[in-house]
């Protein structure tokens, strides 16, 4: 960035030394030639006036001190009577050159042209005599090539001066400028005073490192809850078969004990596949295609898969509703709606129901299960969905739940651009709408 911002200004001023330089040879240039017209004028204006006093002969007297001027009298038919750059050399008639024409014809006239005699670049002014003779006064001109070529060495070692200026305080300025950016305090970033156009990126570091010290919290709570909930499967299941190790388990409590230890191993082996499941949808690792699921179907499809576990609990399921067919990933689709439904019997009273709605509405397809269940209290409904959280901790250890089958619900809803609402009272039951 530093050299970008040197390189950048040592470009600036370079192009403005290359524009100077073109504008002063201009300007000098036509104030040369303006002048230098004038001097013609001036002395065009002299030699007639001599002439008409001392005749032609005073043109021939003024040779010796003549150098730079070229003086030629012509003819009104156009032949070249004097010309003091030739002896007595005849010239071609000069009666069609712009400058003796504009003569004839207004009294004066000049041109700027290359004199074929001389080879030169001429500045030519004419006047016409009383007697209807043309006086011309001529200049060799510097054209625009040599006044640059003249000026040159000085803007030369100018433009080499500016550069270096410019190089210096380039590199001071820029150091003075990104000063600030390196002393920036990326940790604490509205802390910084710097300029306030990096004041949306400043902000934007901060909101950053708000959600990244919100995703190692929640790093190190899901370990914590990780842990918690391995371990205690696995203690019961070590503190189980270590009783039995010892002998200390009457022959008619080994079934007891052995269905406990295997009731807690299914526990572990849950936890850990719904871990995984999480994982994958973390990560976007979503290895089925999308395919037109009817939902209806399977909805009642899952109500069949938990009707023994229903029938446990004594909870009646009941699906309504029609077909409607959206385009999903079906194993989601399936764990989505399987463990709402699984909540709804697991926090349910006994004698109680679960109705399933699912079909098609105005904001889009929907379902929607209702239980009568034991209700969330409305100041803990937005955290259901965190990883293992319980409402009631200990009806969820003797559900067997894990505490994570909401949170799977909502990354599956996240995958499939999916919203989910929850309305609940505690003791009269929850009301929970996916809408596709």
């Amino acid at each position: 960035m530093r050299k970008k911002i040197q390189r950048s200004m040592i470009l600036v001023i370079a192009t403005t030394l290359v524009i100077t330089y073109a504008i002063t040879t201009f300007v000098i240039y036509r104030q040369t030639m303006g002048i230098m017209e004038d001097e013609i004028r001036q002395e065009a204006d002299y030699i007639i006036e001599a002439v008409k006093i001392s005749g032609e002969r005073y043109l021939e007297d003024l040779d010796a001190v003549r150098r730079n001027t070229r003086v030629t009298l012509i003819a009104s038919d156009g032949d070249v009577k004097y010309d003091s750059k030739e002896d007595d050399v005849t010239l071609e008639n000069h009666k069609d050159r712009p400058e003796v024409k504009q003569a004839i014809k207004s009294g004066s006239g000049q041109y700027v042209r290359r004199s074929d005699t001389l080879d030169e670049e001429m500045f030519y002014y004419a006047k016409r005599l009383p007697n209807g003779d043309i006086l011309r006064v001529s200049k060799t001109v510097n054209t625009a090539y040599h006044t640059a070529m003249a000026i040159l060495p000085l803007m030369g070692l100018i433009a080499g001066v500016m550069l270096v200026v410019a190089w210096l305080l380039a590199k001071w300025q820029v150091e003075r400028l990104i000063r600030p950016i390196n002393e920036l305090q990326l940790e604490h970033p509205l802390d910084n005073d710097v300029y306030e156009e990096l004041t949306p990126l400043l902000e934007s570091i901060d909101k950053q490192n708000r959600e990244k010290d919100a995703i190692a919290n929640m790093r190190k709570e899901f370990s914590a809850n990780v842990s918690h909930e391995l371990k205690t499967p696995l203690t019961s299941i070590s503190g189980y078969a270590e009783i039995m190790k010892n002998g200390l388990v009457k022959p008619e409590d080994m079934k007891m004990f052995s269905e406990r230890i295997y009731n807690e191993a299914k526990r572990l082996i849950s936890l850990v596949e719904d871990i995984i499941k999480l994982s994958k949808l973390d990560e976007g690792k979503v290895e089925n295609e999308k395919e037109d699921v009817d939902l209806y179907d399977l909805t009642r499809e899952i109500a069949s898969r938990l009707a023994p576990q229903a029938e446990e609990m004594n909870v009646h399921i009941e699906v309504t509703g029609e077909s409607v067919l959206y385009h999903g990933v079906r194993p989601i689709l399936d764990e989505m709606i399987y463990n709402i439904c699984e909540n709804g019997i697991k926090y349910n009273n006994r004698g109680g129901s679960i109705s399933i709605w699912v079909g098609s509405t105005l904001k889009g397809k929907k379902v929607i299960v209702t239980d009568t269940g034991i209700g969330i209290p409305e100041d803990q409904q937005e955290r259901i969905f965190e990883r293992f959280y319980r409402v009631d901790k200990s009806h969820s250890k003797a559900t067997g739940g894990t505490g994570l089958g909401l949170s799977i619900v909502k990354h599956g809803a996240m995958i499939h651009g999916a919203s989910i609402r929850v309305e609940s009272k505690v003791g009269k039951g929850t009301k929970m709408e996916l809408t596709f």
